[in-house]
């Protein structure tokens, strides 16, 4: 496969699972994402933005957040964030220390 054509597949890639996510799915909390998977929506937009830092384009957290939530985070948060239960909050403290462990 020539190399423009696996980037080509890999953004399409990339697109529809961000649609997925965003579209689809905005009922799936963040932090089950994390406590199921390691990684979120939050992580997405971070790497979105380590990936435009190590190419000179300047992103903040705020910026890459934006672009990958397609609002301010914050927007985000009051429409789809519920608050973690207890054995979210749990799970993911326990997941945590698994990983320090490693």
């Amino acid at each position: 496969m020539e190399d423009q054509t696996r980037i080509e597949l890999e953004a399409a890639t990339y697109r529809r699972l961000r649609e997925h996510l965003m579209e689809k799915r905005p009922d799936v909390q963040n932090i089950d994402l994390m406590n199921l998977a390691g990684f979120c929506r939050n992580c997405l937009s971070r790497w979105y933005q380590e990936a435009a830092n190590e190419r000179g384009i300047e992103m903040t957290k705020d910026e890459g957040r934006g672009l990958f939530y397609g609002m301010p985070f914050s927007d985000w948060k009051a429409r789809y964030q519920t608050e973690a239960s207890e054995g979210q909050l749990s799970a993911f403290a326990a997941a945590h220390e698994a990983k320090d462990e490693d």
